[in-house]
């Protein structure tokens, strides 16, 4: 597919890296626009075709009274009020089949957690949709065993497929990406690194997933060395307090910084 097909994305002319960006989940309005309105600025400054990202509800969870939305509908409309007030797409995960088709209604981009990129059935109904598919790779998978996810969504009449590598399970507690992976992926789909969840640090005692923070540009540079598409990176402006993987995630007053040393990179890699 071509990174145009994407309705309301801008620079795609750039030969930049595309972006997902957001907070894990919507935790109300405010705090989405607020997000959106500071990426925005700074992905308009460096060119950075941009799409934003929040989940409408979490529905993997470690524990029954972990946080998982604010309501479907509710999470939803503020996903289209981002859409609308900024003029970019956006994309959300799904989790079940029925969601497919809510989702579409307000959403550019459909995402498939990586524990169920597997389901054949979740697959096919958002393929149907007719949106962009973004396929997050199984933590247990192979980059090769991607091939026929997407041809999954191809099969059922929709060649709009991207693939996030999220990294691989690395013991019971860690995650690690391999890189390797990268290359044959794209030969697949365009493919995005999920830099931050690639830092989980899943299956704490304690049921609250940790993470390494702290390595964010160290796995996003090398993404954009070894020549991935796209980066997929959950920011807050308060991580500490966000109601889903806050351990992971960047900063958002650190996130232009970032975003403006992997511009020179990409931009010094693209001229040999």
């Amino acid at each position: 597919m071509k990174l145009s097909d994407v309705p309301q994305i801008k620079y795609t002319d750039s030969n930049n890296f595309f972006l997902l960006s957001g907070p894990c989940a919507i935790e109300g309005e405010d705090m989405a626009l607020r997000i959106a309105e500071k990426i925005v600025s700074i992905t308009d400054d460096l060119k950075i075709p941009y799409v934003f990202k929040g989940s409408f509800k979490k529905a993997n969870r470690s524990r029954i009274d972990s946080f998982t939305g604010i309501g479907d509908e509710k999470a939803l409309k503020i996903l289209k009020k981002v859409s609308d007030t900024f003029n970019i797409p956006t994309v959300t995960d799904i989790h079940e089949i029925s969601d497919a088709a809510m989702a579409a209604e307000y959403v550019d981009v459909l995402q498939i957690p990586a524990f169920l990129v597997r389901q054949t059935d979740l697959l096919v109904a958002a393929a149907e949709t007719g949106k962009v598919i973004n396929l997050k790779k199984g933590q247990f998978m192979s980059p090769e065993a991607m091939k026929h996810a997407v041809q999954k969504v191809k099969d059922s009449g929709n060649d709009k497929a991207w693939i996030t590598d999220r990294g691989t399970m690395f013991g019971y507690q860690d995650m690690i990406v391999d890189f390797r992976g990268i290359p044959t992926m794209r030969e697949y789909a365009p493919t995005v690194l999920d830099v931050t969840h690639s830092l989980q640090q899943p299956n704490q005692s304690s049921g609250v997933t940790g993470g390494r923070p702290d390595m964010i540009e160290t796995i996003a540079r090398a993404g954009i060395v070894n020549n991935v598409d796209g980066l997929f990176i959950e920011t807050h402006f308060d991580p500490a307090n966000a109601k889903s993987d806050g351990a992971n995630m960047l900063h958002l007053d650190h996130l232009e910084g970032l975003l403006s040393h992997l511009v020179a990179i990409r931009k010094t890699i693209t001229a040999f």
